[in-house]
C-alpha cells in the first residue's frame, strides 16, 4: 500500500505539471492581441494612424518634436477601417462613409483615415533625424579662416615656396611646424623658429634666415592647414550630455537637432574664432536609433538583440541579421510591437505571417521597421511545456535517485553482512 501511494503521488505530480504546462501553452497560443485573420481568430482589428506631413496633421495628434508625429492607435471592430461599418453596428452620431472616404463625425468633423502600413514593396521615408547620444557625426571643414592677426602654432602646416634656390635643393611644398615651434627647411638650410609669429612675420623670418645662403631670396609663405581644422574635421561622438567636442574651440550642444540645425549652431559657435566658417555635417553612425529583437527561450529566459536602424529594414531584414529564427521559435507567434507615448491607452501590435513571407513571398506582413520597434519571437508551446516539465521533474528525479542509491547501498551492505555470517559458520 505504501508503494502504491508513492507511485500514485508521482503520477499525480506529473499529471498536474503536464496539465499546468499545457494550460499555459494554450492560453499563450490563443492570446487575441490582434490577429487580422491570422491563425483563425479575428476578434479585434487595430486601427493605426500613421505619420502625416506636419501641414496635414489630423486633429488630436501626438507630437514628438516639431517634425515627427507619434503613431496614434485605437481599437475598432473588424472591417471598421476606411469608413466601413460593421454589419449590425453603427457608430453613435457618425454617418457611414464609403470605402476610402472618411466618416462624418458629430459637429461636421471628418475622422482621418489611416494610410496603409509601409511594407517591403511600399516603403516610406522617415522623419528628419534628430541627433542624440551616442550618435557619431562626421564634420568636414569647407572654409576655416582664422581672424587676424593669427599666430602660428605647433603642428600647423605651412606651404613654402622659395625661388632661385641651390641646385637640386628646392624649397617648395608643405612643411609642418614641430612641437617646439620650428620648421626644418632641409639639411643645407637648417631650421628656424616660427611659432607665435604671424604668416607675414614667418615669411620675413624665413627670408632673413636664407639671406646668408641665397642673396635676395624670394619667399612665399601661406597657411595650408591650421591646428583648429584638425580638431574640427573628422568623426565626433555625441556625448551623454548632448554635446560634441571641437577641441580648442570648446563644446557645442547638438542633442535634439536636425543636421541643418547642427550645421548652423556649429558655424555660429566658430564665428567667434574664424571668419565666416563653413562646414558640412553628416551622420556617420546612427547609434541612437535601434531595433530590438526579443526571442523567447521556451521557459529559459529571453534573448534581446539590439540592431541599428538605418531606415530601410523590414522584418525579414532584421531577422536575417541575427542568423534567422531560434530553434525553439514558433512560426505562428511573431509580431512587431511599436512604441507608444507614456500613458497612452492603446499599443500598436502588428502580427507577422512568417510562412507567407518566406514560403510564398507575400509582403503584406513584411513591415518596414521604424526606430524603437520590437520584434517579438515567441517559443513553440510544446518545447515550452517540455522544458517546464523538465524543470518541475528534475528535483523530483534527483530526490528519487538519491533515495534509490541509498536503498541500493543499504541492501548491498545487508547482503554482504549476511554472506559474511554464512561463510563464518
Amino acid at each position: 500500500m505504501m508503494r502504491m501511494s508513492r507511485r500514485q503521488g508521482v503520477v499525480t505530480v506529473v499529471f498536474l505539471s503536464l496539465c499546468t504546462a499545457m494550460a499555459g501553452c494554450l492560453n499563450t497560443e490563443a492570446e487575441p492581441f490582434i490577429a487580422n485573420g491570422l491563425d483563425g481568430y479575428p476578434p479585434m482589428q487595430r486601427t493605426t494612424t500613421y505619420p502625416y506631413q506636419p501641414n496635414g496633421m489630423p486633429p488630436g495628434a501626438y507630437l514628438n518634436g516639431p517634425d515627427e508625429m507619434i503613431r496614434q492607435t485605437s481599437y475598432s471592430p473588424p472591417q471598421a477601417q476606411f469608413g466601413q461599418a460593421v454589419a449590425g453596428q453603427k457608430d453613435e452620431g457618425a454617418t457611414e462613409g464609403t470605402l476610402g472616404m472618411p466618416k462624418a463625425m458629430p459637429g461636421g468633423m471628418m475622422m482621418p483615415l489611416a494610410p496603409p502600413l509601409p511594407t517591403e514593396l511600399a516603403k516610406t521615408t522617415h522623419a528628419p533625424h534628430r541627433v542624440a547620444a551616442p550618435d557619431i557625426l562626421l564634420i568636414e571643414a569647407l572654409r576655416l579662416i582664422p581672424k587676424g592677426p593669427y599666430k602660428l602654432e605647433p603642428m600647423e602646416v605651412l606651404q613654402i615656396e622659395v625661388v632661385d634656390t641651390l641646385p637640386k635643393q628646392d624649397i617648395k611644398g608643405l612643411y609642418m611646424i614641430s612641437p617646439e615651434g620650428r620648421i626644418n627647411l632641409g639639411h643645407t638650410y637648417g631650421s628656424l623658429l616660427v611659432g607665435g609669429l604671424t604668416v607675414d612675420q614667418a615669411q620675413l623670418a624665413i627670408r632673413n634666415h636664407l639671406n646668408p645662403i641665397i642673396k635676395g631670396a624670394n619667399v612665399n609663405v601661406a597657411l595650408f592647414q591650421m591646428r583648429g581644422m584638425q580638431n574640427i574635421k573628422g568623426e565626433h561622438l555625441v556625448r551623454p550630455d548632448g554635446t560634441i567636442s571641437l577641441g580648442m574651440y570648446g563644446s557645442v550642444f547638438v542633442a535634439g537637432m536636425t543636421l541643418g540645425q547642427v550645421k548652423c549652431v556649429i558655424e555660429n559657435h566658430l564665428s567667434a574664432y574664424l571668419v565666416n566658417p563653413q562646414i558640412s555635417v553628416d551622420v556617420f553612425a546612427y547609434n541612437s536609433r535601434k531595433i530590438y529583437i526579443i526571442a523567447d527561450g521556451a521557459g529559459y529566459g529571453q534573448q534581446v538583440i539590439a540592431l541599428p536602424a538605418t531606415g530601410n529594414e523590414t522584418v525579414l531584414d532584421a531577422i536575417s541579421r541575427v542568423q534567422g529564427l531560434p530553434p525553439v521559435a514558433s512560426l505562428k507567434k511573431i509580431w512587431v510591437s511599436r512604441p507608444s507615448p507614456a500613458g497612452h491607452p492603446c499599443s500598436t501590435v502588428l502580427p507577422v505571417d512568417w510562412k507567407a513571407i518566406t514560403q510564398a513571398g507575400n509582403t503584406t506582413t513584411n513591415y518596414q521597421l521604424l526606430p524603437g520597434d520590437r520584434i517579438y519571437i515567441s517559443s513553440d508551446c510544446l518545447i515550452t511545456a517540455y522544458n517546464y516539465l523538465d524543470k518541475v521533474l528534475a528535483p523530483i528525479e534527483r530526490v528519487f535517485g538519491v533515495i534509490l542509491l541509498g536503498n541500493t547501498t543499504v541492501q548491498s551492505f545487508r547482503n554482504g553482512a549476511t554472506n559474511g555470517l554464512l561463510i563464518a559458520r
